[in-house]
């Protein structure tokens, strides 16, 4: 039960403690704030099979990869993309249009939404678009499950405990920390997105622009800090 409660709390804290988390997660699941649960889903899925690959490398390729090179590596890819979804997040806050409408059915009072791109925008099928996001948030997950921080809260810990089914046990239990903390804070963001969305068309754009923004400046730090 220790090992349990030690690696789903190590998870919870590695997510949320991690501002390039956050920043990657964030414009996608304001963007896609229907879907954000699945954002923070697949974020944490992608993060937990980084980490799990991570481990296998070091315990069978501990002597032929130098593993600190290698973290380093993928921080820089994380930072890239951060700036990536940023700089999306910027495009689709200032170029997306909605509209709240009030209607009335049988004497009851119904809010819909209407929202499109500016015309000029090449704007994709929305069904397309939402498979992008959670493919997006997959493979972000995977980069930051591969960076440095998880090794230290994932990996080194587990590889520490006397028996395999420890180990496991605590790999799992990070995993369904790191995926319940990360589903958590999508859910938030994406139910504040809404909100917004439902004051006023530039409330909404004002708030998907500064959650991308923040990926923008965190990315470029990450892109600059592990050089």
């Amino acid at each position: 039960m220790l090992v349990l409660w030690t690696g789903l709390l190590a998870g919870f804290l590695h997510v949320l403690s991690g501002p390039d988390h956050l920043a990657a997660v964030a414009p996608l699941s304001a963007k896609d704030h229907k879907n954000a649960w699945k954002v923070g889903l697949r974020w944490g899925v992608g993060h937990s099979a980084g980490v799990v690959l991570v481990g296998v490398l070091i315990y069978f390729l501990k002597n032929l990869i130098h593993v600190e090179r290698f973290a380093a590596f993928n921080e820089r890819l994380v930072g890239v993309a951060l700036v990536i979804i940023g700089v999306w997040g910027l495009f689709k806050a200032f170029s997306h249009r909605v509209h709240v409408h009030a209607h009335k059915h049988g004497g009851s009072q119904h809010v819909h939404i209407h929202g499109h791109e500016h015309p000029h925008s090449g704007m994709t099928h929305p069904g397309s678009e939402n498979h992008l996001h959670l493919r997006a948030a997959l493979g972000v997950g995977v980069l930051h499950g591969l960076a440095g921080s998880s090794h230290l809260l994932g990996v080194l810990p587990a590889l520490a405990l006397p028996t395999v089914a420890s180990t496991g046990l605590y790999l799992v239990a990070f995993a369904f920390g790191t995926i319940s903390a990360m589903m958590l804070f999508a859910t938030t963001i994406g139910w504040m997105s809404r909100w917004n969305l439902f004051r006023t068309d530039r409330a909404y754009q004002y708030f998907l622009g500064t959650l991308s923004m923040a990926a923008v400046g965190i990315g470029v730090y990450w892109m600059t800090a592990n050089n």
